[in-house]
């Protein structure tokens, strides 16, 4: 399992991190519990299991939605 941390361009309504939070669960081997939208700080936290999805695939689907990846950091758990 990796661990990511990825910091967003500003949120600015609370229904952007509604529509952020489904895309992202939506991922084929993203951990759906440990999702976190930050809306103050503008970053999504989130496990995934790097053999069935990885990083870009996580930044495409929130690029996807209009929303600019600024920075992601990847760690493994």
């Amino acid at each position: 399992m990796q661990k990511a941390t990825i910091q967003l361009e500003t949120l600015t309504c609370p229904s952007c991190l509604q529509k952020i939070d489904k895309a992202v669960k939506a991922l084929e081997g993203v951990d759906k519990e440990s999702v976190e939208v930050l809306f103050n700080s503008s970053k999504v936290k989130v496990n995934y299991d790097e053999e069935k999805t990885s990083i870009e695939e996580i930044e495409k689907a929130i690029t996807a939605l209009g929303y600019e990846v600024l920075k992601s950091r990847v760690k493994a758990l």
